[in-house]
């Protein structure tokens, strides 16, 4: 069986790992509100060690987050794993099916936070479980905020997870020189009604 390219076809995880980090969670303030139009979850996989590049264009999240008293925070993030897309039609149709992120099945990814430290400089941890096709795992994500004029703020970050850890990506597609391992998670979440910093 022939395969098609990389690029067509290998999800990243990484999005969905990536949305985890976007939302500094905090004591139970206010809930800040996400402003989907200015925000963005992006997954970079490699194919045969070429880099390529896709989105998420649906996601929510819940935040409740104090900057000065993170540790009381709560952060949920949901993506519609249908929406996964490397912006070229045939791939982007491969994406929702069974080996790669079976949205009929699996229709939403989710990242709920269970710690959020502070570090100083606008700079917070979040710890939390990742679930994707079913599958939870734990992960930290690195998170910087910072103000964005009126009553915004953006969170952004990145981290790398293992498509293979979640099952993206399975038969034929589990051999990583085609399509690696790791997958890139970038994020930038804008926020509005959220605290000082």
């Amino acid at each position: 069986m022939i395969k098609r390219p990389f690029f067509r076809l290998a999800p990243s995880l990484a999005a969905l790992a990536f949305a985890t980090l976007v939302l500094p969670a905090g004591a139970e303030p206010a809930a800040a509100k996400l402003v989907a139009d200015k925000s963005q979850i992006v997954f970079v996989s490699k194919q045969m060690g070429v880099p390529v590049e896709g989105t998420f264009k649906k996601f929510d999240a819940q935040v409740a987050f104090d900057p000065k008293k993170p540790e009381g925070g709560t952060v949920a993030l949901q993506i519609d794993t249908a929406s996964a897309g490397f912006g070229v039609p045939m791939s982007d149709a491969e994406l929702p099916k069974q080996p790669w992120f079976d949205a009929a099945h699996f229709p939403q990814a989710s990242f709920q936070s269970s710690a959020i430290k502070a570090l100083g400089d606008g700079k917070f941890e979040m710890a939390g479980k990742l679930t994707i096709k079913g599958i939870a795992k734990y992960v930290t994500v690195p998170v910087s905020i910072a103000a964005a004029g009126g009553k915004e703020a953006v969170a952004t970050g990145s981290f790398t997870i293992q498509r293979l850890d979640y099952k993206v990506g399975e038969g034929e597609w589990t051999d990583t020189s085609t399509v690696g391992n790791d997958v890139q998670v970038r994020f930038r979440f804008t926020l509005t009604g959220f605290g000082p910093l």
